[in-house]
């Protein structure tokens, strides 16, 4: 099966070697996503989910799908008490899809700024 990676140019992705999606057969994977500037500095949970949802939806359009296509999410917060928030983009994004999702708080992420990254599944049709 023909491999195609989706770049989408942040800074992580060189430094780690890694890119945002990969497309095999009609199965997307999309690496776990944060907000970048100027969706971190005073910006709450909501506001950096739906700028990480919206970098997940452009990596899903160029690999030829749309969030119709998402099947799971993983959810990592910092702070379990911004789960009303998270929820709230993710089921603007998804209120018709619904997709199985997971949600869970960690330590910490890359970035001290960073409150939520999200993983994404697609199987485009």
């Amino acid at each position: 099966m023909e491999r195609r990676n989706i770049a989408s140019g942040g800074a992580y992705e060189d430094m780690y070697g890694y890119c945002r999606a990969v497309r095999v057969g009609d199965h997307i994977h999309v690496s776990g996503t944060t907000a970048r500037d100027p969706f971190l500095d005073g910006a709450d949970a909501y506001v950096q989910a739906k700028s990480v949802l919206s970098i997940i939806e452009d990596a899903l359009v160029e690999a030829g799908a749309t969030m119709a296509a998402v099947v799971r999410t993983v959810t990592y917060v910092t702070d379990i008490a911004d789960v009303d928030l998270v929820a709230k983009a993710h089921r603007e994004a998804f209120a018709e899809v619904r997709p199985a999702a997971t949600l869970v708080q960690v330590a910490a992420l890359i970035d001290p700024r960073m409150k939520v990254e999200i993983e994404a599944y697609a199987i485009a049709g």
